[in-house]
């Protein structure tokens, strides 16, 4: 098996409010080195094989919305 991890993100021209208040909330507890925040999802994949342009389906089909996010993937050794 191959484990495979997608990181998924909003694209960096879009307003992140999730990561903003999380940012503000930390700095509130001040942790006052935190400029900025950005929250995003993980999704691990067990494969059988790893075929990239799979995955990239796999990402672009349903695990992300490519109109507003970016993601990567990244093969676990």
């Amino acid at each position: 098996m191959v484990t495979v991890r997608v990181n998924i993100t909003l694209k960096p021209s879009l307003l992140d409010s999730a990561g903003r208040t999380v940012a503000k909330s930390l700095r509130d507890l001040e942790f006052g080195e935190v400029g900025g925040a950005r929250i995003g999802k993980t999704v691990t994949l067990e494969l059988e094989r790893y075929d990239e342009s799979r995955v990239r389906a796999m990402c672009e089909r349903l695990l992300a919305n490519p109109v507003i996010e970016d993601y990567s993937i990244e093969v676990v050794p």
